[in-house]
């Protein structure tokens, strides 16, 4: 089931989460969500503020047609997100409301799209989901902690800028005592299915001459709920995910994330291959929170940035400059 908020005074609706007409991969439902703020977002990616930003930047000519198309025309983007990850994606039952930095992200490319931070329909999808969902245009584009490869890059579609520089950890339950990856030797180790993670921890402990059992399963929750129970001595995944998963245990001081790092995991968002414009305005909206982030722009203080003398930020603001029509997009 899904949830109906209301909205507060002043603001869209926080987050409207209900069954959509499309379908995300696997069969799940998509839902639609609202923002809080989602004025402060369309004021920051206005025509694709960033692409302004660098002085005589040859601006991309838009395209006939292709995702934006698509999107302007059914009113919504489809964000493929993981749905189950604090601090990334996850539902706020209470509210109601996507929470976390890629959810944040979906956002923000529907206000720069359709000028409306709320107009995002989430498609919740597992590890091995991902790439069929883009590749069949389930969703318009994936910010959901997708680690970029040479052989995604090649065979998925195209990956956007890195939005979150992780690396790979390993959290064991603390009664072990282990505090390296040799000390689990033997040791039944919790993976998730479909990511670079799975085939990471097996060249790691195979370099180091380590055996182990592992317990692979497609969803998240069941492989952090294998772990929690006590079915695995350990689980691994990416530092982020690791830490946002033991948030939400009973007891999270009983586990420890080991001081290791496995892998370089550079997370960001994807989108069809062969669709350029599309994939050059999910970049510059990235871009532009980088830049927002730089020049000390927040929600609470971007009023007192409008209007200044700082050529920067007034095109970041899409006061000035006309590059967002050559993306397809309007400047305001």
């Amino acid at each position: 089931m899904c949830a109906r908020t209301q909205p507060e005074d002043g603001e869209h609706a926080r987050q409207t989460w209900y069954p959509a007409p499309t379908r995300a991969a696997g069969g799940r439902r998509a839902c639609t969500s609202g923002t809080i703020g989602g004025e402060v977002l369309k004021r920051l990616v206005p025509g694709l503020v960033i692409g302004a930003l660098i002085v005589g930047t040859s601006a991309v000519a838009a395209q006939d047609g292709g995702t934006l198309a698509a999107v302007q025309e059914r009113g919504q983007v489809v964000c493929g997100v993981n749905g189950g990850l604090p601090g990334m994606s996850v539902l706020n039952e209470e509210s109601g409301v996507f929470e976390g930095m890629d959810a944040d992200y979906c956002r923000a490319i529907a206000a720069a799209v359709l000028g409306d931070a709320s107009a995002v329909q989430y498609a919740p999808l597992t590890a091995d989901q991902r790439a069929t969902a883009i590749q069949g245009g389930e969703v318009d584009v994936i910010f959901r902690n997708t680690t970029r490869t040479l052989s995604r890059d090649a065979a998925w579609g195209d990956f956007g800028p890195t939005i979150f520089y992780d690396g790979q950890g390993m959290m064991v339950n603390a009664d072990i005592g282990a505090t390296s990856l040799e000390d689990l030797a033997g040791a039944t180790i919790c993976v998730t299915a479909g990511t670079t993670t799975e085939l990471n921890l097996t060249d790691q402990m195979a370099f180091l001459g380590v055996e182990f059992e592992p317990v692979v399963a497609a969803e998240i929750d069941t492989v952090y709920g294998t772990y929690e129970e006590g079915r695995c001595d350990a689980v691994t995944s990416d530092k982020s995910q690791l830490v946002g998963r033991r948030s939400s245990f009973a007891n999270p001081e009983d586990h420890v994330i080991l001081d290791v790092t496995m892998s370089k995991e550079p997370l960001g968002p994807v989108v069809a291959a062969g669709d350029n414009q599309w994939g050059d305005i999910v970049s510059w909206v990235v871009f532009s929170t980088m830049e927002a982030e730089e020049q000390g722009i927040t929600s609470e203080n971007i009023a007192d940035f409008a209007g200044g003398d700082n050529p920067v930020v007034g095109r970041l603001l899409g006061e000035t400059g006309d590059l967002g029509t050559g993306l397809g997009l309007s400047n305001d």
